[in-house]
């Protein structure tokens, strides 16, 4: 079982910047993709990026091309999400989530972001 854990959130003004992280304990080493969601208050989580186990294939949503980057360690163990030119529409929780081989995955218990105008 792995267990996952945010950190890096917080309050920052428009413009700037926040780096997430995800630590992840346990059997990471059948990870095929990791990623992260966000949730607006009132609205669904939704994707914002991913990354597969290799780390070398990287995928966004529309609103965060550009200004985020997913990436990861080497052994699984760390993800990170660097978010720059913050708007206030990013504002939300922000979650971890790690996809297996075994079609089972794993989610962290989320990050709050806030972007004030």
């Amino acid at each position: 079982q792995v267990q996952l854990v945010e950190s890096g959130g917080g309050l920052v003004q428009a413009g700037g910047s926040l780096r997430l992280s995800c630590a992840a304990s346990g059997r990471t080493s059948r990870t095929y993709a990791m990623g992260w969601f966000r949730q607006a208050p009132g609205q669904e989580r939704e994707f914002v990026a991913a990354t597969d186990w290799t780390g070398r294939n990287t995928y966004y949503s529309d609103s965060v091309k550009g200004r985020f980057t997913i990436s990861k360690d080497n052994a699984e163990t760390t993800l990170y999400l660097q978010m720059n030119s913050l708007k206030p529409e990013d504002t939300g929780v922000y979650y971890c989530n790690f996809r297996f081989w075994t079609g089972t995955g794993a989610w962290g218990p989320g990050t709050q972001v806030t972007v004030s105008s």
